[in-house]
């Protein structure tokens, strides 16, 4: 059984102080930094497969691209499977 608490106080709230930090005297900006990325042949060939257009596909997987084949039966399947 559960019974209720009693006898206890109310927690007062606390004032709380705020300290600004001293100014700091202005310096020089920092020369911002440039990252150079190089992507892989492989990655770019995955990037150009991911962005053309069906008809293109079509045309590599007629031409016989291998890849551009598989593309199109896994497309095949899906659209088959919707049905």
């Amino acid at each position: 059984m559960i019974s209720p608490v009693s006898g206890v106080a109310a927690a007062q709230p606390v004032a709380q102080t705020t300290t600004q930090p001293a100014a700091q005297p202005a310096s020089s900006p920092q020369p911002s930094t440039t990252d150079t990325v190089q992507i892989s042949n492989a990655a770019r060939a995955m990037l150009q497969e991911s962005i053309e257009n069906p008809a293109q596909t079509a045309k590599e997987a007629a031409a016989g691209d291998r890849q551009a084949m598989r593309l199109m039966a896994k497309e095949a399947a899906a659209r088959a499977s919707e049905k």
